[in-house]
C-alpha cells in the first residue's frame, strides 16, 4: 500500500461529445461572469524556478488557489457558476443577464423564489455552494462523509447552511443529498459528479473551474511559456480533471500537453479503471479514509470520465505520504522561490512530481511520461490550509498519513 501505482492510458476511445463542454469559448464566458463577484481576483501562479532546477526540469508552475474568493479553495467557481446557471434557467434568462449584483438583489430573490441547495461534500464543495447560496438569500444543506473534520463543518455551518457530519462515505452522501432534494419544495441538488439522468449541473459545475484553467493558461503566457508540456491534475470524481484536460484539449488540439491525474490510492476509481481498459467505469467503496479528503470519492463523474479516457495520458494512483511529500515541499521550497500554502488534497501532485524526479524506484515513470530537462510542467494547488490543525500536523510535526 506505500507504493505509487501507475498505468498508461490505453482506453478505447468514444465519439468525445463531452469535449465541446469545456470549450475556450464557454471558459471566456464563465470568467466573464466569476469577475462580476466584487470578491473575484485572479490567484497566483507561483513560478518555482529554483525547484524546477533542482529537479531537472525547464519550468515548474503551480497555480495558488489557495486565494480564491476568501474560501481557501478552488470549488466555489464550480458551485456559484452552476447556481446561477440554474437561477437563469428556471427565469428563463441568459446567464450573462445575471451577474452578482443582479443574482443578490431583492429583485432577483423576489423573482425566482426560495429554493433549498443540497450537496455532499468533505468541505471544500459544499462551503462554495454554501457560501453563493447565503449571499443569494437562498437554503443550502450540506451532508459531509466520515472523517471530515470539525473544522471542515465549521466552514460550512458559518455560511448559515444546514450542514452534518454523516456516518456514510462520499458516494452514500450524494445518494442522501439526492434523495432529500427531491423530497423537498423548490429542492435542488448541486454536485460537482454526474451520473445518468443527472448531468447538466455537473457540466456547468466543470465549465464554473474552467476560469481556474483560462487563468493559468494566460499567466503561463506571461512567465514565457508558451504551452505546457504537462500538467498533473488531482482528482476525486474527475469533475476537476476533466474540466482542466477539456480545457487544454481544446487549447492546444494539434499539440495536447501530457495529462496526468493523480488520485488517493484508497479511492483510485479512475486508475481501476484505466487499469482495467476496458472503457467501463469502476467503483471503489469503504470508508476509504486518506489524508486527502477531497479526493475520497469511489464513484467516478460519468462526463469527466468520457473526456479523461479519451485525452489523459497517464493515471496514478498515491498513498498518503506523497502529498505529505508534496506539502512539505510547497511550503519550504528552494531559497527564491515563493512557497505554496497547499492543504492535503492540493499538494499531492508536487509530491507525485518530485517523488518521480527524484526517486529512481519510479525511473520508469519519469522515462514513460518523458519528464526531463525540456519540460515545462503545470500543477494546480487547490486548496489552501482549509484544516489548519491538519495542516500542521503534517508540515510541521511530521504526520504522513491517517
Amino acid at each position: 500500500m506505500n507504493n505509487i501505482k501507475w498505468t498508461v492510458n490505453t482506453l478505447p476511445k468514444t465519439d468525445d461529445k463531452n469535449l465541446s463542454l469545456l470549450s475556450i469559448e464557454h471558459a471566456q464566458e464563465v470568467k466573464a461572469f466569476h469577475e462580476s463577484f466584487p470578491q473575484y481576483s485572479e490567484t497566483p501562479l507561483a513560478n518555482l524556478k529554483q525547484m524546477a532546477k533542482h529537479l531537472g526540469l525547464k519550468q515548474l508552475f503551480v497555480k495558488d488557489e489557495s486565494y480564491r474568493f476568501g474560501l481557501n479553495a478552488f470549488k466555489v467557481l464550480g458551485g456559484s457558476y452552476a447556481i446561477a446557471k440554474y437561477i437563469a434557467g428556471k427565469l428563463g434568462k441568459n446567464i450573462s443577464e445575471l451577474p452578482y449584483n443582479v443574482l443578490t438583489s431583492d429583485a432577483l430573490r423576489e423573482e425566482f423564489g426560495q429554493g433549498t441547495f443540497f450537496t455532499a461534500t468533505d468541505g471544500n464543495h459544499g462551503r462554495g455552494v454554501a457560501w453563493a447560496a447565503n449571499k443569494l438569500g437562498q437554503k443550502c444543506v450540506v451532508y459531509m462523509p466520515i472523517g471530515t473534520t470539525q473544522t471542515r463543518l465549521d466552514h460550512v455551518l458559518r455560511e448559515n447552511a444546514e450542514a452534518t457530519i454523516e456516518n456514510l462515505n462520499y458516494d452514500d452522501c450524494v445518494r442522501k443529498a439526492a434523495a432529500a432534494a427531491e423530497n423537498t419544495e423548490n429542492g435542488v441538488i448541486i454536485q460537482d459528479t454526474a451520473w445518468d439522468g443527472y448531468e447538466e449541473i455537473p457540466t456547468w459545475i466543470m465549465q464554473g473551474y474552467g476560469t481556474m484553467a483560462y487563468e493559468a493558461d494566460q499567466q503561463l503566457s506571461q512567465h514565457g511559456c508558451d504551452r505546457p508540456t504537462h500538467v498533473f491534475v488531482q482528482a476525486g470524481v474527475g469533475s476537476l480533471a476533466g474540466a482542466v484536460q477539456g480545457y487544454f484539449a481544446n487549447r492546444y488540439p494539434e499539440n495536447e500537453p501530457k495529462v496526468i491525474v493523480v488520485e488517493a490510492l484508497v479511492a483510485a476509481c479512475l486508475y481501476e479503471g484505466a487499469l482495467a481498459g476496458d472503457g467501463d467505469v469502476r467503483m471503489v467503496g469503504g470508508d476509504m479514509l486518506t489524508l486527502m479528503n477531497g479526493l475520497a470519492c469511489g464513484e467516478p463523474s460519468t462526463i469527466a470520465w468520457d473526456i479523461l479516457r479519451n485525452h489523459v495520458n497517464t493515471f496514478v494512483a498515491c498513498p498518503d505520504w506523497v502529498t505529505a511529500k508534496g506539502m512539505r515541499a510547497l511550503a519550504a521550497p528552494i531559497k527564491g522561490d515563493i512557497p505554496v500554502t497547499a492543504g492535503e488534497s492540493g499538494a499531492v501532485t508536487m509530491g507525485l512530481l518530485y517523488t518521480i524526479m527524484t526517486d529512481d524506484k519510479y525511473k520508469d515513470l519519469r522515462e514513460k511520461l518523458e519528464l526531463n530537462k525540456n519540460s515545462s510542467v503545470l500543477l494546480f494547488s487547490t486548496e489552501g490550509d482549509t484544516d489548519p490543525n491538519r495542516y500542521r500536523s503534517v508540515v510541521w510535526d511530521g504526520v504522513n498519513s491517517l
